[in-house]
Order: structure tokens, then C-alpha cells, then sequence
């Protein structure tokens, strides 16, 4: 049984604490493992990445063969029927229009002295994307990673897909092409992170890497933070739902089990002020668990990371959510949108009874990368953003650097930075001469 909680509770406040704290992210000690394939792989390039490709993925590759060929790739994508296609075209034509309007703007003025300052985006040169593979590949989040690198302008997106046994998934190479994908290759693990940090051989390094993965993926990812950008370490999947007693328990339950059926670590919570409708859940999903197709993973997960929350009213339910700060937030209630005002950290938030988070995982459009572990009480989800950076630019002219010049000379000596201040006297000095 998951852990069923009640806010009048005299205990509720440590019992709570301990559900904050609670610890799911894999414990193995994986980072010296970790540390050691990316030395190899740093070391030997593509002959590390082959050996430990057929050592763990149980697949021999050549580096001619890494990556899937032209032909391939149509061979594979043949394969998919007509509802597939159109279902997942529909889904990159979604989530390409929603992060179009995340493109930011360059920004310049002028201020009265003539001086010219402002800003310009450009994207990373290359990126990187992470996609699990085998028969847990996901095509969705091929489109959730590339297509935001792609409307940021990247000039070069290549993904990294393992294919253990040589099993491919038609769907992820289908997802591949409409994103407009450079390369795909079929290696994974930390082996792959390091490939694409440092580069081999045959495999160029890039600026940003992307996408989720298990736990050797995001230690690896950690290690190589620094040499290129990571959009996040994500942890296991989360879902909280906020609901009034004017739900179908029936569909609580499913969204409950949406994440639960990810993986053993995954949690979902229910806060609800209806301790009638809170049971009514509760019985709701041991009947779907009867029939489940993944219910031993569901059912260990609901059992070792759930959580049932009675609260006074929605407001306490919403503060105790922002006190969560969950991955994915549904707002099942009367009236969503004023509830939401309520929300500060949420990665994000689905309003209503008929927008389950599922739809946000494929097709509704914003992005399912989304920050996990609470971090979404300081970061976000993946968007264009993470694919560009920003450069400041600023212009002097004679009458401006007189105007601020003798500042900065001031602050640089405050400072004890002698060149600093120097290097703005030399331009000072040389209009009070008269000459410019």
C-alpha cells in the first residue's frame, strides 16, 4: 500500500518530511564505473565505444557501421503503418509550433551618448541527443529533444540510440527523420555520452548534450558537464495530482499509474480534500492493477513511492505541492486556473479532468524533459533555450566613454587592478588632449 497521509494529523509534518526526503534515485555506486568508461573512451575513442557497445548491448559494430545508413534507416521506417506515421507526425507538428514562440529576440539601442549596447542569440554549433533504446525506446522523446534544437537553429543533431541484441524501434528512426536529424547512432551508455563529449575517431564531438537516460547515463552526463552544456540530471518520473471529490476515481487512478508504469522508482501522489473520493482512488487503482500489462512495475512503485494526501482544502493542497515542486502537476478541480495561480514550482502543469499528463508526454506540445527530484523549484523543462546562448554587445562612443570612462577607472583602483583602469585612463586621456 502506498503511504496514505491526513493533514490534521498530529504526525502529518514529520511523516511529510519524510515522504520529501524520501531517496529514489538508483543507490548503486555507479560514478567509478562511470569514470573509468569515459577514460576508455577518452583513451582508445571508437575501439573502447565497440567493445563496451558488444559487452553490454551484446551487438558488433564496426566504426563504418555505428551509425545507421541512409538506407537503413528507410528500410526501417518501410516498416511503419499508416496510423503510426500520421500519429507521430501529428506529434512533431504540435510540439514544432509550440516551441516556435519560444525563439527569443535580439536587442539593440542606442542611449543618448551615442553608446550602442544590447544582445544577440546564436545556437550551439552541435548537439547531442540521448534517446533510451531496445524495447524501452521512445520515439517521443526523439521529437521532444530535437525539434527544439532544430527551430533553435543547430546546425549539426545527432542522436544516440542503443539497439541491444540489434533490436531497432522503426518508430525512433521514423521520429529521427522528421526532426530533421544529421546522424543516428546505435550506441548507448555512458560510452556514448563520452563519445559525444570528447569525440572519436568517427564520431565528432558536439557542444550540448540532451535526453534522459539510466542511472550511467546521467553520471556520465555529470562527469562531462563543463566540457559540453547538459540540459539536466533527470531523476525518476514523477506525477502529482491535486483533485476535488468531483472526479472519476477510475481516471485518478489510470494518470496515477501513467508514471508508476514507467519503472520502479517512478511516484505519484494524490492531494484531495475528499477523504471519500481519496479511498474511492485507492480502490480505483488495486482493480487496474489487476490488469495491467506492466503491473508488477506499476505495482512496486505505487507500493514503495506513492502517496495519498487528505488536506483541509485545495489551497493547503496547492502549498503542499509547491513544497513537492513535482515533474508533472495535474489540477483536476472545479475551476483549474485559479487553483494554478497558487503553483510556484511545478515543471508542468495540466488544467483540468480532460488534460491527463499522457497527452503532454506525445502530442499536446510543450516539452516532457521536464526537471525532477524538486528541482523544478529552480529549473525548467527543455525548450529552445537550452540550444542557444546569448552574447551582450556594447558600442562606446568618444561622448559615451567620457560620460562613464572615469567610473570604471574609479571602480578598477577600488578593485586593485591597475591595467583595468589604465586601459580606460590611455582613451580618457587621449580626448582630453582633443584628440579622438
Amino acid at each position: 500500500m502506498p503511504v496514505v497521509l491526513n493533514t490534521q494529523d498530529p504526525a502529518f509534518a514529520a511523516e511529510f518530511a519524510a515522504l520529501l526526503g524520501q531517496k529514489r534515485e538508483d543507490s548503486a555506486d555507479v560514478d567509478h564505473i562511470v569514470a573509468g568508461i569515459i577514460a576508455d573512451v577518452r583513451a582508445r575513442g571508437d575501439a573502447a565505444v565497440l567493445e563496451l557497445t558488444a559487452k553490454f548491448d551484446r551487438l558488433t559494430l564496426t566504426p563504418d557501421t555505428m551509425a545507421f545508413t541512409p538506407a537503413e534507416i528507410a528500410h526501417e521506417i518501410a516498416k511503419v503503418s499508416h496510423e503510426d506515421r500520421a500519429a507521430l507526425e501529428l506529434a512533431a507538428t504540435r510540439i514544432h509550433d509550440y516551441h516556435s514562440r519560444q525563439k527569443p529576440q535580439d536587442m539593440m539601442w542606442h542611449e543618448p551618448s551615442g553608446a550602442m549596447l544590447g544582445w544577440r542569440w546564436t545556437p550551439v554549433s552541435a548537439a547531442g541527443l540521448y534517446v533510451p533504446g531496445g524495447l524501452a525506446s521512445y520515439p517521443s522523446s526523439v521529437l521532444m529533444n530535437a525539434i527544439p534544437a532544430k527551430v533553435a537553429g543547430v546546425a549539426r543533431l545527432v542522436v544516440t540510440c542503443p539497439t541491444p541484441d540489434g533490436i531497432v524501434n522503426p518508430l525512433v528512426l521514423l521520429a529521427a527523420q522528421l526532426s530533421g536529424v544529421d546522424t543516428v547512432l546505435r550506441i548507448g551508455g555512458a560510452q556514448a555520452i563520452a563519445a559525444l563529449a570528447y569525440g572519436t575517431q568517427t564520431i565528432e564531438p558536439v557542444d550540448k548534450i540532451t535526453g534522459p537516460g539510466n542511472a550511467f547515463v546521467a553520471a556520465a552526463k555529470r562527469r562531462v558537464f563543463g566540457r559540453v552544456g547538459i540540459d539536466m540530471i533527470a531523476g525518476p518520473s514523477e506525477i502529482l495530482i491535486i483533485a476535488d471529490g468531483d472526479n472519476d476515481p477510475n481516471w485518478i487512478a489510470l494518470d496515477l499509474l501513467s508514471q508508476a508504469e514507467h519503472d520502479e522508482s517512478t511516484q505519484s501522489i494524490l492531494l484531495t480534500p475528499d477523504a471519500k473520493f481519496a479511498n474511492a482512488v485507492l480502490a480505483a487503482v488495486e482493480k487496474r492493477l489487476e490488469t495491467l500489462e506492466r503491473r508488477t512495475i506499476a505495482a512496486a512503485a505505487w507500493r514503495d513511492n506513492g502517496a495519498v494526501i487528505v488536506t483541509k482544502n485545495l489551497s493547503e493542497a496547492a502549498q503542499l505541492s509547491n513544497r513537492v515542486a513535482p515533474e508533472h502537476l495535474e489540477l483536476c478541480v472545479a475551476d483549474p486556473d485559479a487553483l494554478a495561480l497558487e503553483i510556484t514550482h511545478a515543471g508542468a502543469i495540466f488544467l483540468g479532468a480532460w488534460t491527463p499528463e499522457a497527452i503532454g508526454d506525445y502530442v499536446g506540445g510543450p516539452n516532457h524533459v521536464l526537471p525532477t527530484a524538486r528541482s523544478a523549484r529552480f529549473s525548467s523543462g527543455l525548450s529552445v533555450m537550452e540550444f542557444v546562448k546569448r552574447t551582450t554587445i556594447a558600442k562606446m562612443t568618444p561622448q559615451a566613454l567620457a560620460e562613464i570612462g572615469p567610473a570604471a577607472e574609479r571602480l578598477a583602483k577600488s578593485e586593485g587592478l591597475e591595467a583595468h583602469g589604465l586601459s580606460v585612463r590611455a582613451r580618457l586621456d587621449r580626448l582630453n588632449g582633443g584628440q579622438q
